[in-house]
């Protein structure tokens, strides 16, 4: 039987007591120590293919229409513009959301905690979709105390920008050119979750380290085998 995996929105303390009592981990982990571990590395694996990006958009909006509830409406993604993650640039290709907005369950929470749900795709309150500047985000928030005080501070502008949650699919990397960083291209994302937050940022994450060096890497490996079919061909030649 495999192993419990965390579910898309469930809390880390959740998870943990789920998997703790599982039957399967009881049987193979009697140990609690041990199965705890475990439990922990299940999370732990979970987080690390996890990655987060925002942009600097100030495009967050309530929208308030008669006989309806308000909506936030922004957009969590841009496509084609270029970043500056530390020691490489990415950028998000057109379509590289297509097949999640309509195959995964995505939430909208609050600043990626999922102890604060904002709205949900599968329940028709988060309306995800593609338009010429990105992936743009229409939430219809429950009436809860921690929602309300979202939207009022949205309203305020005190809050004005998105974040979202990722796990890359398909990537394109592309070696800088003379002083230029290495250049990563998303074309396929799974989405976890929309999130208005407080401070946006863009994180440099150990997914994209390890894709960044198996990426060069594969460089260095075919650069050798270069070498070598020309050393080759050259004693032919003599």
């Amino acid at each position: 039987m495999p192993l419990p995996s965390p579910t898309k929105g469930e809390a880390k303390d959740d998870f943990i007591d789920r998997c703790m009592g599982n039957e399967t981990m009881k049987e193979e982990y009697p140990e609690s120590d041990q199965r705890y571990a475990v439990c922990m590395n299940q999370w732990e694996d979970k987080e690390r293919k996890m990655e987060r990006r925002s942009f600097d958009l100030d495009d967050l909006v309530i929208e308030h229409r008669e006989y309806e509830p308000r909506k936030i409406v922004g957009h969590a993604a841009v496509f084609n513009r270029v970043a500056d993650i530390g020691w490489f640039r990415e950028r998000i290709a057109p379509g590289a959301f297509a097949d999640s907005i309509k195959e995964d369950d995505v939430r909208a929470l609050w600043n990626h905690d999922p102890n604060h749900v904002l709205g949900r795709n599968k329940a028709g309150t988060l309306k995800l979709s593609e338009d010429e500047k990105g992936l743009k985000v229409e939430i219809t928030p429950p009436d809860t105390q921690i929602a309300r005080d979202v939207i009022v501070s949205i309203d305020r502008g005190d809050i004005s920008q998105m974040s979202f949650g990722f796990e890359v699919r398909e990537e394109k990397w592309e070696r800088g050119k003379e002083d230029e960083k290495d250049t990563r291209t998303l074309t396929r994302a799974k989405l976890w979750d929309v999130s208005p937050v407080t401070f946006p940022a863009y994180v440099e994450t150990d997914v994209a380290v390890r894709s960044h060096a198996e990426w060069k890497k594969s460089l260095d490996k075919n650069r050798q085998r270069k070498i070598a079919l020309r050393q080759k061909f050259n004693e032919l030649k003599k």
